[in-house]
């Protein structure tokens, strides 16, 4: 499958899946626009480790403030299984869409539908500051002992110490959990925002879940913000930019309030 096809593929799958999280996405040139400033951008680069013959990995990134440089993009990998290349996109994006885009949706609604959000502070939170998971996604063969391991235990509390040193100012970070496999073969992964974090993924693979004889992973996909408001009108918002400052003039002039988007720009 040529780089054009594979991208109109998950570009469609997008639009599919949006919709099965109640939002009207559609696709517009190189994005997949959402409602106010939220888009779905794809990304397609090459592994320089990897074999010449292997697929690229293929990233979505979900914006919530479309048309502002310094806006935040939640940024995740698409990976699936699958008989062909197309269902195996098609089932990485389904993937990306119950964990991540379903963590993202559930910080603008914050009705308890599409993920958990817990305070700082909480048992099942972190220290200073609010996390979103939305639901872990378990899969392979025989999963069941591993799907029970992840619906009994949080795991952001066991890795915070490894996370949190790794979080600077902006308003929102991604951390992506990956883990399973099987036993004497299995993989234990952290990315925060995107990077690898070696320190957090040897803390998940000393974590007690299950390594039984057959292949099984879980994934799981979480934000965290200081501000769990800051983002609450990104489907609302417009794309337009604000209009141009008035030329100065020699004479005195009142001091105006900055645009409610520059101030915005200022928070993030």
């Amino acid at each position: 499958m040529r780089a054009e096809q594979r991208l109109d593929v998950i570009r469609r799958s997008v639009v599919r899946e949006m919709a099965a999280l109640g939002r009207r996405f559609h696709v517009d040139e190189q994005v997949v626009r959402g409602p106010g400033t939220t888009a779905v951008a794809v990304r397609e680069h090459r592994d320089p480790r990897a074999d010449a013959g292997a697929p690229p990995h293929l990233d979505l990134g979900y914006a919530l403030r479309l048309g502002d440089g310094e806006g935040p993009v939640v940024w995740d990998c698409v990976s699936g299984l699958g008989r062909t290349e197309e269902q195996r996109l098609e089932n990485g994006v389904r993937m990306w869409r119950t964990t991540t885009a379903g963590a993202v949706v559930e910080l603008l609604e914050r009705r308890g539908v599409h993920g958990d959000v817990f305070a700082p502070g909480a048992p099942t939170g972190v220290p200073g500051w609010y996390s979103v998971q939305g639901p872990a996604a378990v899969f392979g063969f025989r999963s069941e002992p591993l799907t029970a391991w992840v619906e009994g235990h949080h795991l952001l509390p066991a890795l915070a110490a490894e996370v949190l040193p790794h979080l600077d100012g902006r308003a929102l970070h991604g951390v992506r959990v990956f883990f399973g496999g099987r036993a004497d073969d299995e993989i234990a992964e952290v990315r925060v925002d995107g990077e690898p974090v070696p320190t957090a993924s040897a803390a998940l693979r000393a974590l007690g879940w299950p390594r039984g004889e057959h292949l099984a992973w879980a994934r799981c996909f979480l934000l965290l913000t200081r501000d769990p408001d800051a983002l609450r009108d990104a489907e609302t918002a417009s794309t337009t930019p604000p209009p141009s400052p008035a030329p100065l003039t020699d004479g005195p002039t009142r001091s105006q309030p900055p645009e409610p988007m520059a101030l915005l720009r200022r928070l993030l």
